[in-house]
C-alpha cells in the first residue's frame, strides 16, 4: 500500500489554507471553512431539487459537501471535472451530521501531477 496522495501534498495545501477532514470535524456550526480532497462521489438525486452532493477524501477522512443549485450553475465546470477539488464555504454541524456548504470551488487537479490514484488502498 502507498501513502494517500494528499499526505504527500499536505505541506503545500496547508500553506494555502486548506484544512484536513480531521481539522474540520470539531469546528462549530456556521464557521467559514476550507477543505480540499479527492472527489470520490458526485450525486444529484432527482429528489434533491437540483442540489449536488460531493464526497471529498483526504489522508484523514472524508468531507461531505452540499452544493446548492445557484452555486452549481455558476461553478459547474470545476464541480464536474475535478479529481482534486477545493471548497470554501460554511461548516454545518448538527450533532453527528457535518457538511460543508459550498460557496466557491476550485479545480486543483493539476496538483496531482503524476501521483498514482488508481487504488483505494491508501494509508
Amino acid at each position: 500500500m502507498s501513502r494517500h496522495p494528499l499526505a504527500i501534498l499536505r505541506p503545500v495545501l496547508a500553506k494555502q489554507g486548506w484544512c484536513t477532514a480531521a481539522e474540520l470535524h470539531d469546528l462549530p456550526d456556521g464557521r467559514l471553512a476550507r477543505a480540499c480532497g479527492i472527489v470520490t462521489v458526485r450525486q444529484q438525486p432527482e429528489t434533491a431539487k437540483g442540489v449536488m452532493f460531493v464526497s471529498l477524501e483526504d489522508e484523514t477522512g472524508s468531507v461531505q459537501v452540499i452544493v446548492w443549485p445557484k452555486v452549481k450553475a455558476r461553478l459547474r465546470g470545476p464541480l464536474l471535472r475535478s479529481r482534486l477539488l477545493a471548497v470554501k464555504g460554511a461548516w454545518q454541524r448538527d450533532r453527528e451530521v457535518r457538511n460543508l456548504i459550498a460557496a466557491h470551488v476550485e479545480d486543483l487537479t493539476g496538483m496531482l501531477g503524476s501521483l498514482a490514484m488508481s487504488s483505494r488502498d491508501f494509508h
